[in-house]
């Protein structure tokens, strides 16, 4: 049996090694920055699907185009009110131009990570506690902004940044919880005031009304009266006015003067 010579399995080893470095493939959300002896071609980003490299001479950087979630670690922050205050978030955000992104910075996803960091410790540290706390849409949206701003030469869009969480300190948290406390409290009182002061009007229109109605003072009386009548008492004390008792006075008057005469 003749064998193989040792120079045909080295060229086709050789070959193989070749074709595997020419070619690549890429996936949709993945486009790739070639680097033809040193100087990224004219051509842009390549991708998706199946890419042919030249051996040795072209190299190849993949960058995703997925959204990335990245989480700011907690950052000590001083409000404009020296309230000491710990704030974590998380930024949202993707690469537009992948040629930006590998040529203009060394590694965009610490790059972004670092300036969102430095940025949230700045906006907070001009904002008062209460405008943290209430205002939180207003901030994330001031946060965007920055980010996007200084990540923009980078080829990065930045579409949302959320603040997560505020830790406060507990002697903070304590004087929150007092302050809410007493405005509950306020509040309670002001209701209970308002009602007062609405029922003494009802009773003020009331006693008007029966003060130009005799006749219906003596109704309320005689409704007073089943009131008390349907609970369970062994004596009722019915006060009878005394106009309800005139006709009966002035009728015994005229008949007693009648006999008399």
């Amino acid at each position: 049996m003749q064998q193989i010579p040792v120079i045909f399995i080295v060229l086709i080893f050789f070959a193989l090694f070749i074709l595997a470095n020419a070619i690549r493939i890429l996936k949709e959300y993945e486009r790739g920055v070639v680097f033809r002896l040193g100087r990224v071609t004219g051509e842009g980003a390549k991708g998706p699907g199946l890419i042919l490299l030249i051996p040795i001479v072209d190299r190849m950087v993949k960058v995703s185009l997925r959204t990335v979630v990245m989480d700011v670690p907690p950052q000590d922050v001083i409000t404009a009110d020296n309230v000491s205050i710990k704030v974590n978030a998380v930024v949202y955000f993707r690469v537009l131009q992948p040629q930006l992104a590998v040529v203009e910075v060394e590694n965009y996803l610490m790059a972004t990570s670092q300036i969102s960091q430095t940025t949230l410790r700045s906006v907070l540290g001009q904002s008062e506690l209460d405008d943290i706390l209430s205002q939180r849409e207003k901030i994330n949206l001031r946060l965007q902004q920055i980010i996007d701003a200084q990540t923009e030469p980078w080829g990065i869009k930045v579409s949302h940044v959320e603040v997560k969480q505020i830790d406060l300190p507990q002697e903070m948290q304590r004087a929150m919880a007092k302050q809410a406390e007493a405005e509950r409290e306020r509040r309670s009182k002001v209701i209970s005031a308002e009602g007062e002061f609405q029922a003494s009007q009802r009773l003020s229109d009331a006693a008007k009304i029966l003060s130009e109605q005799p006749s219906a003072l003596t109704l309320r009386y005689l409704q007073t009266l089943r009131e008390i009548a349907t609970e369970n008492n062994s004596t009722t004390i019915f006060p009878v006015p005394l106009d309800f008792l005139k006709p009966f006075m002035n009728g015994g008057l005229k008949i007693t003067t009648e006999e008399k005469q």
